[in-house]
């Protein structure tokens, strides 16, 4: 069995990962089951960056497999802000959401596009890393929305659905957020590596 560390504090983040890889060939751990890894600075310039330098980290400091993602909304009007800053531009949710939205006052419909980002990173002990990234296109709504999900998942609105993350439910927004695109790619990912160490 392949076991694998999801590096990361953010719950709503381990559930969501844990809800897409349900596979009996993987044990899911988590950082608090490692209590002594050090603090990991994620000073990097880019998605890409921080992700990497967290599942490499993780890896090598415990000598197992680490998916680190890094992620976060990309605001068009705010000129792809918040960005990587994402998760520190209040001290929770509710002041996350508030500051978007009143940054955002008067601005019409048509200039409220945002996109979320995901990279994720899988380190392996040996060295070996994989990347992948992906995105999903959608708009800020006018007020929250919603009682699922976390983050800034009240507001950020898929025009399709007209609904925002927040309303549609786990199901239906792990099929099309910009994590659950990029989890799958993981998963086709250690599916391959799963068979190919058996042969």
């Amino acid at each position: 069995m392949l076991e694998i560390i999801i590096a990361t504090n953010n719950l709503g983040k381990v559930k969501e990962i844990k809800d897409i890889l349900d596979n009996s060939n993987i044990k899911i751990l988590t950082k608090k089951d490692f209590p002594q890894l050090p603090k990991i600075d994620e000073d990097g310039k880019t998605f890409q960056e921080n992700a990497l330098k967290k599942a490499c980290k993780i890896s090598e400091y415990t000598g197992k497999v680490c998916l680190a993602d890094d992620s976060g909304l990309e605001i068009d009007y705010l000129e792809g802000k918040p960005g990587i800053y994402s998760s520190r531009w209040g001290n929770n949710d509710e002041e996350r959401i508030n500051k978007v939205l009143n940054l955002l006052e008067n601005v019409p419909e048509n200039k409220r596009n945002a996109k979320f980002v995901c990279v994720l990173v899988l380190a392996f002990p040996d060295g070996r890393k994989y990347m992948v990234k992906e995105e999903c296109p959608g708009k800020i709504s006018f007020i929250p929305r919603g009682k699922y999900g976390f983050g800034y998942d009240p507001i950020f609105l898929i025009p399709e659905y007209n609904q925002t993350f927040a309303e549609l439910g786990d199901k239906i927004k792990n099929q099309i957020s910009h994590r659950g695109k990029a989890m799958r790619r993981i998963i086709n990912i250690i599916n391959e590596l799963i068979v190919s160490e058996k042969t």
